[in-house]
């Protein structure tokens, strides 16, 4: 297979051969696929994520956000906090 990469791409491959980056441009290629393939799978990921949270709400089984419910939720997060760290201090003293 035969790529064309714009002059900017060509000099940072190029570079990044220049200083031990990478070996060659070959290796550049299969480190920027490979990023490329793992950033693909997460937004599958999260578009499947999102298909699960969009059907959620269609079964009814979404929880209404206001002020007061945000306000419940933080104050149940600040109580686990406090316990957690009661309880890690007991464990130690």
């Amino acid at each position: 297979m035969e790529i064309d990469l714009t002059p900017e791409q060509s000099d940072f491959v190029r570079r990044a051969v220049e200083t031990g980056r990478v070996h060659g441009p070959a290796q550049a290629v299969q480190e920027a696929m490979t990023l490329w393939v793992e950033r693909e799978r997460r937004r599958a990921e999260l578009l499947a994520s999102l298909d699960a949270a969009e059907a959620s709400l269609a079964r009814g089984e979404g929880i209404p956000v206001t002020q007061d419910s945000m306000k419940s939720l933080a104050r149940a997060v600040m109580e686990r906090c406090a316990a957690r760290i009661h309880a890690e201090q007991s464990a130690v003293g």
